[in-house]
């Protein structure tokens, strides 16, 4: 099923994909929602311009965005559980993979704070460097994680060494892209 083009209900704040350059997308300019993952959505303007937009901005591009997850099944899990179930819902914008499956996650550790609450580290990478996206995810990645019950402090690192390959991808995400070692 082909995407339709949407006019834009209002003007909104969007990063150009895969430069990590700001623009704005103007009311009534028609756009192609491309991939609508994880709450941000990828859209390609009149022009052809490949850009994300934020989930603040989901209605702007005539989408939803996701609710919260149920209360009750993040009582349920461990705080480690829920930030690797968090990590789960940030998206490449290019790719329909999230980055624990694309293996761009090195590593997540928590300490704990005097006198409560931790602190989460994670350690993650890009598929190549100088991608411009890099800044983007890490923040998305920090606001995700930042308002989970139990965190007081998220520090989100982007690493280059080692360097990202095709052999970090899980087998579903190769599966999903079509990619075989």
């Amino acid at each position: 099923m082909k995407a339709e083009p949407f006019k834009l209900t209002r003007g909104c704040l969007a990063i150009a994909i895969p430069s990590g350059e700001k623009l704005e997308l103007r009311q009534g300019e028609s756009v192609v929602v491309s991939q609508a993952l994880g709450g941000s959505f990828t859209v390609v303007t009149e022009d052809g311009t490949l850009v994300r937009v934020a989930s603040a901005d989901a209605d702007a591009v005539g989408q939803t965005p996701p609710g919260p997850a149920q209360a009750g099944e993040l009582q349920s899990m461990s705080l480690e559980e829920r930030v690797w179930a968090e990590l789960r819902t940030v998206y490449d914008p290019e790719i329909p993979v999230d980055i624990v499956e694309l293996g761009l996650v090195y590593r997540v550790e928590l300490v704990a704070l005097p006198p409560g609450g931790s602190l989460v580290q994670v350690a993650m990478t890009m598929t190549a460097p100088g991608c411009g996206m890099g800044e983007v995810l890490r923040e998305e990645v920090v606001d995700k994680l930042r308002v989970l019950p139990g965190v007081e402090e998220v520090r989100v690192e982007l690493v280059l060494d080692p360097p990202w390959d095709l052999s970090r991808m899980s087998e579903a995400a190769r599966l999903a892209t079509g990619v075989f070692l």
